[in-house]
């Protein structure tokens, strides 16, 4: 089996398909997160959470309060037992195993490490001679495997790889990784040109096959990928049972993927497939793909996108989409599943075209609607992210369709494939994140270490020590949000605008940029002590909506950073619904160490409503409020809360609670 090139990423080379560019291009590709040590103030405690809290809840419920595990053991027994559970569980235990290897690189844990080879020694066990890996088949009629395009087989095995890969990349350990090799295979051998049509109900296997490519250096995972992309849109799943919907639309195979212009059906399914499709793209130099892209990113940016870069605005509405602009806040939907692909497809498009646009909204949705689905505890989740509560709303300890938990995990234990990029020559920094890291270039290895107390401070330390002096540009994210602008597009834009919003120097010295895509760029020789201190200005930014959004007209959002803020029950005398901001009032926000694991809020004196004993009529009186960040609503029980507040009394309903 061809050896693994794991960490040369910039090495592999553009492939070029039919109708596609031969032309080498710049390849970005971020730094991997077994190369980044993260100590920030912020993220580290909650990466430990996930380790020590997070990830032994979903091992309990994964192998003790749930059949997932006992599925496997039962196909490696052999003896004809039946299969529990739903359909599609293998896949949790995959993500689970993703988010283990993660933290097992981030804070290694012998114990953890052992429960985790456990798990893949009865995975290994349960795979069949020809590579085929799906409990609920394998237990039940083998027969009818691969016969429906909606069963999740290959976004079973989509997760597998990826748990195969990161788990190879902790460890060293490939037995896993020949488990997904081998599957992978098995795939190739039956589906693909001149083979039998498929087109994946749930996407996932597409983008984990780039991964697998860019890891093995095998083409043929990368063709691969790129002919699934190209089955949809073209009615090949007529001629397969489609066990839930016959709306070919929910699973995005209506039409091309290069010809697709506008997000529609469920909106996971969507971010894995926009996902991939950036990645092809990126190897391949696919014009379709690229432009496709862009498209689609604009209509999820600018007219489907809450302020909190949650996507999805509809439960009823099979996860997903109904009108553009369709924005509710109390029935928002917002999975979270949703918010950690924006991430991922996010961190792609960036990677294809290095525009900072793209982290804009990736920092966005990570801060807030990811962050959200999972409490400062670390113990309980939210499936669904409202932007709203009248008290209804609680996160939960587990769910029946259990895919949220798991990939919160994943996302936050993987925090350090997000922070860095490179190409052959320089340096990209995206996330403003305590941590450090070596990045190997041409000319030789570069070693940086951040320093910074965001997203409640904008000062940035970055120390840049390479090996020897060195030329090579350094990219420095200038974020959206201390550019004039709270989101991508004019759907959210700030009522105040503000000068200079950053400043930037090396060594104390008023440094030499440029603007490029979104970054300042620094073209320099380094050497060994520079020092580059980045300083945004942060302060509170209110955010208006455009008058499309229905739901928002006249009422106002707060902003601090990349963190939206949202008040809440236990702050303000048990009701939020009766607050209003007026434009004149004034905030003033402060950190506070004893509240919420320390949080920065934002206060101020401002009317509130309060509606006669009858409900006929209201009065306004003062009340000091205070905001608290987004993610942490729902840690201190269930109660009022929301985002968007009214600027004026008219706005809010007389009767209302």
């Amino acid at each position: 089996m061809k050896k693994l090139l794991i960490g040369l990423y910039y090495l592999i080379p553009v492939i070029s398909l039919v109708g596609q560019s031969k032309e080498p291009i710049q390849i970005i590709e971020p730094v991997n997160f077994s190369k980044v040590t993260i100590d920030d103030a912020f993220w580290k405690p909650r990466m430990d959470k996930v380790s020590t809290v997070t990830l032994p809840v979903c091992i309990d419920q994964t192998e003790v309060k749930t059949p997932r595990i006992r599925n496997f053991e039962k196909v490696a027994r052999k003896k004809g037992e039946k299969h529990e559970g739903i359909f599609y569980d293998d896949s949790d235990v995959y993500r689970a195993l993703e988010a283990i290897a993660y933290s097992l690189k981030t804070r290694p844990d012998a114990a953890l490490e052992r429960k985790a080879d456990e798990w893949i020694d009865k995975i290994a066990a349960a795979q069949l001679p020809d590579g085929y890996i799906n409990t609920f088949y394998t237990l039940g009629d083998l027969q009818k495997r691969w016969t429906d395009m909606m069963m999740h087989e290959d976004y079973h095995c989509g997760h597998l790889i990826e748990a195969a890969i990161a788990y190879y990349e902790a460890t060293g350990k490939r037995k896993l990784l020949d488990v997904a090799i081998r599957f992978a295979d098995h795939f190739d051998g039956l589906f693909g040109p001149g083979k039998r049509h498929w087109v994946t109900g749930h996407e996932e296997l597409e983008l984990a096959l780039v991964k697998l490519y860019r890891n093995t250096n095998n083409t043929k995972y990368l063709k691969l990928a790129d002919w699934l992309l190209g089955e949809r849109g073209h009615k090949y799943a007529q001629g397969y049972v489609w066990s839930d919907w016959k709306d070919t639309a929910y699973a995005q195979d209506v039409v091309p993927v290069k010809l697709q212009r506008e997000i529609t059906g469920h909106a996971v399914r969507a971010m894995y497939l926009y996902t991939s499709a950036a990645d092809v793209a990126t190897y391949t130099h696919d014009t379709g793909y690229m432009d496709a892209m862009k498209n689609v990113w604009e209509d999820v940016v600018f007219r489907n996108m809450y302020i909190t870069g949650g996507i999805g605005s509809s439960g009823s509405d099979k996860e997903g989409f109904t009108k553009d602009y369709d924005l509710p806040n109390e029935n928002a939907y917002c999975e979270t599943c949703a918010s950690v692909g924006m991430v991922f497809w996010n961190q792609r498009m960036n990677q294809l075209t290095g525009e900072s646009k793209y982290m804009d909204v990736l920092e966005k949705s990570l801060y807030n609607a990811a962050s959200d689905g999972l409490s400062l505890s670390g113990s309980t989740f939210f499936y669904g992210n409202p932007l709203a509560s009248n008290g209804q709303y609680s996160r939960r300890e587990w769910f029946g369709t259990a895919c949220c938990p798991s990939n919160i995990a994943r996302l936050i234990s993987s925090l350090g494939n997000y922070v860095y990029a490179k190409s052959t020559d320089d340096i990209w920094i995206n996330l403003f994140i305590g941590s450090s890291t070596k990045i190997a270039l041409a000319k030789g290895n570069v070693n940086i270490k951040q320093q910074t107390n965001y997203p409640w401070d904008g000062q940035i330390k970055i120390n840049v020590d390479p090996e020897k002096k060195t030329k090579f540009k350094m990219a420095l994210r200038i974020p959206g949000w201390a550019n004039g602008e709270p989101s991508p597009g004019d759907t959210y834009t700030y009522l105040e605008k503000t000068d200079q919003p950053f400043s930037i120097s090396v060594n104390g010295k008023f440094a030499s940029y440029k603007a490029e895509k979104g970054y300042t760029v620094i073209d320099r020789e380094w050497k060994k002590g520079d020092v580059v201190d980045f300083n945004l200005t942060m302060d509170i930014k209110r955010v208006v909506a455009l008058d499309k959004i229905k739901e928002n007209e006249n009422r106002v959002a707060l902003q601090r950073g990349p963190i939206i803020y949202c008040v809440e029950h236990a702050d303000n005398r048990g009701k939020v619904m009766n607050i209003l901001i007026p434009d004149n009032a004034i905030l003033t926000s402060e950190f506070n160490k004893d509240l919420l694991e320390g949080v920065v809020t934002i206060s101020g004196e401002v009317p509130v409503v309060k509606t006669s004993s009858d409900g006929l009529s209201v009065s306004t009186s003062t009340q000091k409020i205070t905001a608290i960040p987004y993610y942490t609503w729902n840690n201190r029980g269930a109660g009022q809360m929301q985002v968007w507040i009214p600027r004026k009394a008219v706005d809010i309903k007389v009767g209302s609670k």
